[in-house]
């Protein structure tokens, strides 16, 4: 069994994945062995879902009891002390690279190294703001930014120290797309990362860097996984690095290259994992919210879509109209609404989706609550959803008539032509990120009716974290942890990979 430490881990998105790795006897192939994180509520996230995998087979009903709110954190300690004492040996809240945290983190690792006589495997990625393409934008912005000292741009060579101390005999990094194109005063951070990865042993060559896809390329271009070409409902392109020490790559040969790919599955949608979950519908921030008053709101928001449309006088979108009109006449005719909150989990379409996500055993679906968006916002959604509805894929800034144009100076500038974005029904969803920490407009349901931003459950579906996951914090920490991980099920499919290479 090989142990794995897993660093800026964030809420286990990757320790998920190789912690459900089995052999053909059913046992587990790795053994989380330390998670480090330094966010207090993703930390919180993490150190439960590792008391989780204390248990073989079925979770203790008293897990259940705490998602649904029955008993408290430390309650569902107490019921378990040896269980919880094995999760916080495994989970370290550690912020990597600060004053004092090699002293913290080093005998850890020694213990690690030794116990397990070189069968260790390291994954994890460094925080990746420095290196998006949003980021850098925002930091181009920022009066006397000047890269080379933004302490995130170097947060990979704490990786890199760690992997010279661990020795693994693999490792798996994680990064954003933009990684390969970031440049610190004219050089490239890719390259950069790379040469020191690969003589992270001691000496030049020590790990040999393999891409897990055959799709080619070069200038790193070869390292990136788009993730819905592997079953995820999700449009999500990461650059992964899997590295094997070289003495090991040596002696296993050509089975490197037999092993070492990623193998292509159907595409799954978002319709497959959010279609069957029970309707919700929004709430309203800055108003009295109930029923009737958010269904006054909303069947203005349609009609005032609906108008817009009108006046706007283009043949393209007037077949929008009735839609619209359609939907509010719909509204006006149920006797109940959806509530905001809903404990139901709704079916999963795909088979295999189904089986990795869905628990038979829950009865309280966590993180699953509507947010509150302002009424000025409604008609915008009530649009937006209509519109990919009869289209089939979501409007840009120049889609939207004048009359539901947002007071944004940018808006006609194309730099905000996706400000509302719908993730249709028909396709994996865009890449769920931190930002939609922020206001929902990029991730709008689907269901026009509904009139509302993704959950974080519904968040969680799209990047395939289990129902049982629950996620700790407030909402905004709970959607910064979802969009900030990788999603659990490629993240399995990455483990496989590292098992298949070193069995």
């Amino acid at each position: 069994m090989y142990r794995v430490v897993d660093l800026f881990a964030g809420p286990g998105g990757l320790a998920e994945g190789f912690s459900a790795v089995r052999d053909k006897e059913g046992r587990r192939v790795f053994e989380l062995a330390l998670s480090v994180e330094k966010e207090a509520s993703a930390f919180r996230t993490l150190r439960l879902r590792s008391f989780t995998r204390q248990f073989v087979g079925e979770l203790p009903h008293t897990y259940y009891d705490y998602v649904a709110g029955r008993i408290s954190r430390e309650e569902l300690a107490s019921c378990h002390p040896e269980e919880w004492a094995r999760a916080c040996d495994e989970t370290l809240q550690l912020e990597l690279g600060s004053p004092g945290s090699e002293e913290l983190i080093d005998p850890l690792l020694d213990a690690i190294r030794d116990e397990a006589g070189g069968e260790t495997i390291l994954v994890g990625g460094p925080p990746c703001q420095a290196y998006s393409t949003v980021g850098r934008a925002r930091n181009k912005g920022v009066a006397g930014y000047v890269a080379r000292e933004d302490h995130r741009h170097f947060l990979y060579r704490e990786y890199i120290r760690i992997l010279r101390r661990l020795k693994p005999a693999a490792f798996v990094m994680e990064n954003v797309k933009g990684f390969l194109s970031a440049k610190i005063d004219g050089q490239s951070i890719f390259r950069m990362v790379k040469a020191d990865l690969e003589s992270a042993g001691g000496e030049a060559h020590s790990y040999s860097i393999f891409p897990l896809t055959d799709v080619g390329g070069r200038g790193g271009r070869e390292h990136v996984i788009e993730a819905e070409k592997y079953g995820i409902p999700q449009a999500r392109h990461r650059v992964i690095l899997f590295g094997i020490r070289t003495d090991l790559a040596v002696r296993l040969g050509g089975l490197v290259h037999l092993n070492h790919r990623l193998h292509a599955r159907n595409q799954t949608k978002v319709e497959d994992v959010l279609s069957g979950m029970p309707p919700l519908r929004s709430r309203l921030s800055r108003s009295a919210d109930s029923d009737e008053t958010w269904r006054s709101a909303v069947l203005l928001a349609f009609q005032e879509a609906a108008t817009a449309v009108f006046e706007e006088e283009d043949d393209a979108l007037d077949v929008l109209c009735p839609h619209l009109m359609q939907a509010a006449e719909t509204l006006k005719g149920m006797a109940s609404l959806p509530p905001y909150r809903s404990i139901e989990a709704g079916a999963v379409t795909d088979n295999v989706l189904a089986d990795w996500l869905v628990d038979p055993l829950l009865r309280t679906l966590p993180n699953h609550e509507a947010r509150s968006h302002m009424t000025s916002d409604l008609a915008r959604y009530a649009y937006a959803a209509t519109f990919a509805k009869v289209f089939g894929r979501s409007p840009k800034a120049g889609d939207f008539p004048i009359g539901l144009a947002p007071d944004h100076q940018n808006w006609t500038s194309g730099a905000f032509k996706d400000r509302f974005r719908v993730q249709c029904w028909g396709g994996p969803s865009t890449t769920v990120t931190s930002h939609i920490s922020k206001d929902g407009h990029y991730f709008i349901h689907p269901d026009p009716l509904q009139c509302r931003a993704l959950t974080v459950r519904e968040a969680a579906r799209l990047q395939t974290f289990p129902d049982n996951y629950l996620f700790e914090g407030n909402r905004t920490e709970q959607y910064i942890q979802v969009g900030n991980a990788v999603p659990p099920l490629l993240a399995l499919q990455i483990a496989e990979v590292v098992a298949r290479v070193l069995s």
